[in-house]
């Protein structure tokens, strides 16, 4: 008999232990508990630390309220121009409000699919109007800044806070790159085929020029060169002139030793005259016509 009330004794003191262990719970930083009651929710509690519930009747749901980031697969958009695009988000939030996130999504997997959900339609929606062009220009800042809005108050019911939504990359497909790269190759080829064309002929008109101006400077060289040689000759031909005014006899003279210089010059190395030669005369008879 004190064995069974001995046994029942411990049976009741492990069951005190029990329901004593079950009607605590521990909150941690950065949580945010939810106390259920048959299916209900009662009590929502921030504070970090030793916690009490009602055992076998209350249960409680646990939440991470720090800031999260998701980050989906990249998805396939046709922008407003007809063209498709590779895009990748990412996205920043946190549960604020844990009673509604209960009420409208029960899990934090839940929530997260949702989001995406909502990220990806209004993604869709806002390039759907954009063409290409204003994702290459400062205009991105404001289609993000639109899309970050709307799923920030679509998301705003289901109890999270939308902080940030970016483009992590938005990116031509593989096909479409290529399509580009062929047609962006063929405009460079053929620009540098005109490039060299421009060139050839830049190069012609310049030569052509180079050609002209040689002319005109040779014939200018040439030109002042005559001038040049008429003056020298004219003042050779005064100082001949005053030269033969002074003596006339000297002046034959040095003019017959001209002509012997020029005569001589294209002989041989021998030169036979004979004694009476007209052209031995002045050497001869001198400058003055006497006896040498």
């Amino acid at each position: 008999m004190d064995k069974q009330w001995r046994g029942i004794g411990w049976a009741a003191g492990l069951a005190a232990v029990w329901l004593a262990l079950s009607a605590q719970y521990t909150l941690n930083e950065g949580q945010k508990a939810l106390v259920v009651r048959l299916g209900a929710p009662v009590n929502v509690d921030g504070e970090p630390g030793l916690k009490f519930k009602l055992p076998l009747v209350d249960s409680v749901q646990y939440y991470d309220t720090r800031l999260q980031m998701l980050a989906p697969p990249p998805e396939q958009v046709i922008l407003g121009d007809e063209k498709r695009l590779e895009v990748e988000t990412y996205t920043r939030y946190r549960i604020a409000d844990t009673l509604r996130f209960y009420q409208a999504l029960r899990t934090e997997e839940q929530a997260r699919a949702q989001l995406t959900q909502l990220v990806s339609t209004s993604l869709r929606r806002e390039l759907g109007k954009a063409p290409l062009t204003n994702l290459l220009s400062p205009g991105r800042r404001a289609i993000v800044a639109r899309i970050q809005q709307e799923v920030a108050e679509r998301a705003r019911p289901l109890g999270l806070e939308v902080t940030e939504v970016q483009l992590h990359r938005a990116d031509l497909p593989l096909e479409t790159s290529q399509a580009i790269y062929d047609r962006m190759k063929s405009a460079r080829q053929q620009e540098a085929k005109e490039l060299r064309a421009q060139g050839a002929e830049w190069a012609q008109q310049i030569q052509a020029k180079a050609e002209r101006d040689r002319t005109v400077i040779l014939s200018e060289a040439q030109r002042q060169s005559a001038i040049i040689h008429g003056e020298a000759d004219a003042d050779a031909g005064r100082t001949l002139a005053q030269a033969f005014s002074k003596d006339p006899k000297f002046y034959k003279f040095y003019r017959s030793l001209q002509t012997y210089r020029q005569s001589l010059a294209d002989s041989a190395p021998t030169l036979v005259l004979s004694p009476d030669s007209a052209l031995l005369h002045d050497l001869k008879t001198g400058p003055a016509g006497g006896k040498p």
